[in-house]
């Protein structure tokens, strides 16, 4: 019980420190290239961020902290996943910091209107993220099998065997709109191939590691976009 007690602190600890060092990291990419705090749009994209972030570590601290634990890992072992988080986080900072300097030079505009359909898909691709994390308690950061993993067919893996990916680049797609720019999404959009690459990587170890990956992926067909691919 008192282990318990050391990890479940521990974890919280880790937790704690990721929010206290995240939030601060994602203002000063939208504000301090803004150089005003006159932006709605990144005002109400945070909200919903941090709302939804508080609800989700809140439900795995709870009911599942060795998900949590796993989503803290950050190590990649594979050496492909090295190179799409090499690539990815530039492409990541770029994105946001890009919203900013077009919150400042206004070298796109998006009507309000659609900044708040943008919204929207950022929350619902939030909530399929979340189905996804509450189905799957294996869904780790990093690309590993660990012992004792099964596969998951049921919920969202029913409708694609990445639904987290899916609901990542829903996110990475409309954001820079919710944030008010169009010219953003062009570092976004360069993190859908990298998922392709991630995912595609991912399958080659799970079909490799992980029992009866290979029947599942005869029953749900497409990886990311149901009916496409």
């Amino acid at each position: 019980m008192a282990g318990d007690r050391l990890a479940r602190a521990r974890l919280m600890r880790m937790t704690a420190t990721r929010l206290l060092v995240g939030i601060p990291l994602l203002l000063a990419m939208l504000f301090v290239p803004a150089g005003t705090l006159d932006y709605w749009q990144a005002w109400a994209y945070l909200a919903i961020i941090v709302v939804s972030m508080t609800f989700a570590l809140r439900f795995l601290f709870r009911n599942s902290p060795e998900l949590l634990e796993r989503r803290m890992r950050m190590k990649e072992t594979e050496p492909r996943q090295k190179w799409v988080v090499r690539i990815g986080a530039p492409c990541f900072v770029a994105t946001y910091l890009l919203c900013g300097f077009d919150r400042r030079f206004a070298w796109s505009s998006v009507a309000a209107e659609q900044v708040l359909l943008a919204d929207l898909v950022v929350v619902l691709s939030y909530i399929f993220i979340f189905q996804a994390f509450k189905e799957n308690r294996y869904a780790s950061r990093i690309v590993e099998v660990v012992p004792g993993q099964k596969v998951i067919g049921s919920g969202p893996y029913a409708i694609v065997r990445h639904p987290m990916y899916l609901g990542v680049s829903l996110m990475c797609m409309f954001s820079p709109l919710a944030l008010g720019s169009v010219l953003a999404m062009l570092p976004a959009l360069l993190m859908v191939p990298l998922l392709v690459v991630r995912i595609l990587n991912e399958e080659d170890v799970l079909m490799r590691e992980l029992e009866g990956y290979r029947d599942y992926m005869k029953k749900t067909r497409c990886r990311l976009v149901p009916g496409i691919w």
